[in-house]
């Protein structure tokens, strides 16, 4: 049989014409692929790791690490070529992952990530996936959070590879677009041009962001010998213990932690009005009940989070703003207000709703009884982070310290969470006698604004804000009315405040408000001369500490 030759094939019919066909598709999926490459490792090298600094500026500037790799790729044979490449892929990867980590940590924290340090977050964020979406959801997400991290590396490093094979091949175009955009990026460097927003043209932020990640680590690791002093200077060391706290003998004496209650909630923020007319309305219905208050600012050593650095900070006198200082502090012996009402002898509580493992700092503080989700008994449902409602919380801690007859004095810190983010839904207050072992909350999250509702608009997330801190002050402040006695002491203050998607600024103040409130007029006297004003609500030019300097403050005014 003969074989066809072009003469024999139909009129306008070419041979060739499928193989012309299968090579145009092959060529133009190399060039999506070669253009998603490129793409990828200049979106890596280029992207800013704060959102305040995404505009279209920041992405017209030339990376300088690119112009390195064009180098590579001309300059190293083909084997030596490829591994090079490779191994900085990977490397842009893992720096495009910080990236990333950063732009969520100056969202939350108003910081970028510390790579020492923060990997303490993970427990608490993976405590949260596990309250939305259960054992299996937080599996999941950790599987496709490491998945993505993975492949992030991954496909970074064969962009790489596949720009420098091209780059490679057409060598005499890439040296000269390399050489004139070298030039342009040494005279915008010596020049320090800029484009908006102080974004420099001869972008090296990769570069930039690994020594400032390596300088940060050594700086880091300088601080604890400067925080070791900190810790080691400590005036009320050796107090004797019948010199402590000798003028609030007989009382209860209750911190406060309000998760998330900061200065934008009460000042200067459309979230302002609502929680001050709680305040206020709270001011004059306790001094009905004959309680008075006194009201100031602590800049806290945290903002977004970690309420743990903030609650150390407060019982140890000292300045603990990362997790290095934290650790160091907690295996010291530093007097914690905690220890130092043991000492005189309160019995001390830790009330820890949102905590559900064991923890041993405790004995650092020195706290006689932690109270956590586990020993509690609550039988309702949770509320997003907030493991139970702090109306709960406040009345457990009633029926087991300070309702048994004849107990002794106790001091406690109790943490509330229901104002922790991502703040809905939220509870209810019921009738102090409903509350029971929680069951009464059950229908409510059902019933209460839904997580896709409310972070669907950003003025919504403030509203929803201002709703749980209005929450958690009307808990308090009707607590007080319904338990409180002449022995009453509480403190209550915020642990940071909330994070940029409320304050609206990543340079927001850190300053929380703070309250004392009593009955006996001889505690609020012996704090005359702090200069905070009076009621619950600070005004603007309320007295402002850093939170370090509250546990000598206060161990001093109530001294002997």
């Amino acid at each position: 049989m003969s074989l066809l030759t072009r003469s024999h094939l139909p009129r306008g019919q070419d041979v060739d014409k499928p193989v012309d066909e299968q090579s145009k598709r092959r060529r133009i999926a190399a060039g999506v692929l070669t253009a998603l490459a490129c793409l990828l490792v200049l979106f890596a090298l280029i992207v800013p790791d704060q959102l305040s600094r995404f505009s279209l500026w920041a992405f017209l500037r030339i990376p300088g690490e690119a112009l390195v790799g064009a180098a590579l790729a001309l300059l190293l044979p083909v084997r030596a070529r490829r591994v090079a490449l490779a191994v900085l892929g990977a490397g842009l990867g893992l720096v495009l992952l910080v990236k990333l980590l950063n732009m969520g940590f100056f969202v939350a924290f108003d910081r970028p990530f510390n790579l020492v340090f923060d990997w303490s977050f993970l427990p608490p964020a993976v405590d949260l996936v596990r309250g939305e979406a259960g054992r299996l959801g937080e599996l999941a997400a950790a599987v496709g959070v490491c998945l993505l991290a993975v492949a992030v590396v991954v496909l970074m490093a064969l962009a790489a590879v596949r720009l420098g094979r091209i780059a490679a091949g057409r060598r005499r175009t890439t040296g000269r677009v390399a050489a004139v955009l070298g030039l342009v990026w040494v005279v915008c460097a010596v020049f320090g041009l800029q484009v908006e927003q102080g974004e420099p043209i001869a972008a090296r932020t990769a570069a930039s962001l690994a020594y400032h990640d390596a300088k940060q680590v050594g700086a880091d690791l300088k601080d604890r010998e400067a925080f070791a002093q900190e810790v080691g200077a400590d005036a009320f060391r050796n107090t004797p213990p019948d010199q402590l706290l000798t003028a609030l003998r007989g009382k209860n004496v209750l911190f406060t932690f309000v998760e998330s209650y900061g200065r934008v909630a009460v000042q200067d923020s459309d979230i302002a009005p609502g929680v001050n007319a709680v305040l206020d309305a709270g001011t004059t219905a306790l001094r009905a009940a004959g309680y008075d208050a006194r009201s100031g600012f602590l800049t806290s050593s945290t903002t977004g989070g970690g309420s743990w650095l903030a609650h150390s900070t407060l019982q140890s006198g000292t300045w603990v703003n990362n997790q290095q200082r934290y650790h160091d502090l907690v295996s010291g012996d530093r007097l914690t207000l905690a220890n130092a009402f043991g000492r005189a002898g309160w019995r001390t509580v830790s009330d820890v709703p949102s905590d559900f493992g064991d923890w041993p700092e405790g004995r650092f503080y020195g706290y006689r009884q932690l109270y956590d989700g586990r020993n509690v008994g609550y039988r309702g449902p949770a509320f997003s982070y907030a493991s139970m409602p702090d109306q709960y919380t406040m009345e457990k801690f009633q029926q087991a310290e300070l309702a048994p007859a004849g107990h002794p004095p106790v001091m406690a810190e109790i943490d509330l969470v229901s104002s922790h983010w991502p703040w809905a839904p939220l509870p209810r207050m019921v009738g102090w006698p409903e509350v029971g072992d929680g069951s009464v909350f059950g229908p409510m999250p059902a019933q209460g604004k839904q997580l896709a509702d409310v972070w669907s608009d950003p003025a919504k997330v403030r509203a929803a804000y201002g709703d749980s801190i209005q929450y958690s002050l009307n808990t308090l402040i009707s607590w007080v009315r319904t338990y409180g006695d002449d022995n009453l002491v509480l403190v209550f203050l915020g642990d940071h405040q909330p994070n940029t998607t409320v304050t609206g600024s990543e340079n927001a103040s850190r300053d929380v408000p703070i309250s004392i409130v009593a009955k006996d007029p001889a505690v609020l006297d012996r704090i005359s001369d702090w200069g905070w004003q009076p009621g619950l609500r600070p005004g603007p030019d309320a007295p402002v500490w850093p939170m370090s300097a509250f546990r000598d403050r206060f161990l001093t005014a109530f001294a002997h």
